[in-house]
């Protein structure tokens, strides 16, 4: 049947007419945000790289998880900056570290808040890569050791969810291993499963404190580019070695690596979108090139519509700000 029986835009003649028709709804419910907090700072300042977002200190976290909380955001992932840097990253296991502190700081005054703690050595060594160096080359085996002690100081901490994204081979394993032995069977593990080598991480490092140290890639860790059949070989072994939870980074340009991993995968598939899509979509409202709200709305919702069973985004916040402000005014 073709026009002029046939007419698509009966479904889109008025605004009630397509929000009945809607396939894909996106709300705060969908969205986790992302939290730095710096040991030395006493109040939040702005990452020049990344506007409204900040810098926050162990003073006001709480108050800003309180906020994120009542604005309908079910989740938040934790990114320390420590004081002591080393060749180790040994703060980050500190049990009165930084992120420990925040941990048990939002737990204890928003419980209803999921708290996930991203698992990594880079803002915590003095050479900003993910684990210790042995003869300028990234030691595997101690940097999994380091994820291991990581990892349990974030559970004895009172964390969620562990959210391992060194892109180390082995590394849910070695973190599962170690939870078990604990006895912290209930923790489910949420790995970066799939993270490309990506142009799109400038102003995260920045924001984590590693931009002044880092200089070198992670391509020898971080997939490349060019791979696809490499993603779903490294989706499959995070879930053979016990991930309750895959993650791919960045979003925007693997929407293919998201809507595939959905169709193969049994474990839920989050998406990241990362600090550079994140201010690439700034800069160009601030130019006054395109609506910075339908910018982001029109990527988040090609998350979903791709797989994204969550999606981490930078937005999170005002996103939920304005949608709550839509609804009142319905």
């Amino acid at each position: 049947m073709a026009y002029p029986v046939e007419r698509l835009q009966r479904n889109r003649q008025s605004p009630q007419i397509r929000e009945f028709m809607k396939e894909i709804r996106l709300s705060p419910e969908d969205l986790i945000m992302p939290l730095f907090i710096h040991e030395g700072r006493s109040e939040s300042v702005e990452i020049p790289s990344m506007p409204g977002c900040y810098q926050h200190s162990l003073a006001n976290i709480v108050e800003e998880a309180t906020h994120i909380a009542q604005l309908g955001i079910p989740a938040v992932i934790l990114f320390g900056i420590p004081t002591h840097k080393d060749n180790e990253g040994s703060s980050a296991s500190d049990q009165e570290g930084v992120i420990q502190q925040a941990i048990q700081m939002i737990k204890e005054q928003v419980p209803e808040l999921l708290v996930i703690a991203d698992c990594c050595c880079c803002e915590y060594t003095d050479h900003g890569h993910c684990g210790p160096l042995k003869d300028g080359e990234l030691d595997h085996d101690a940097t999994l050791a380091r994820y291991q002690d990581i990892a349990l100081s974030y559970a004895k901490a009172g964390a969620d969810i562990i959210a391992p994204s060194g892109m180390m081979d082995g590394m849910v394993q070695a973190i599962r291993g170690k939870l078990d032995q604990d006895e912290f069977t209930h923790l489910p593990i949420l790995s970066y499963s799939v993270k490309y080598a990506s142009a799109f991480y400038g102003p995260f490092r920045q924001a984590g404190g590693a931009g002044d140290v880092f200089t070198s890639d992670r391509a020898h860790h971080q997939m490349a580019i060019t791979q696809s059949q490499e993603a779903f070989r490294e989706a499959q072994l995070d879930e053979d070695e016990g991930a309750d939870m895959l993650m791919v980074k960045p979003a925007m340009s693997y929407l293919d690596i998201i809507h595939q991993l959905k169709a193969q995968q049994r474990r839920p598939i989050l998406a990241y979108h990362v600090s550079g899509e994140y201010a690439m979509i700034k800069a160009a409202a601030a130019a006054g090139i395109v609506s910075e709200a339908d910018a982001f709305e029109e990527q988040l919702i090609a998350l979903k519509r791709a797989g994204a069973h969550k999606i981490i985004t930078y937005y999170a916040k005002e996103y939920a700000q304005s949608y709550g402000s839509k609804k009142e005014q319905t």
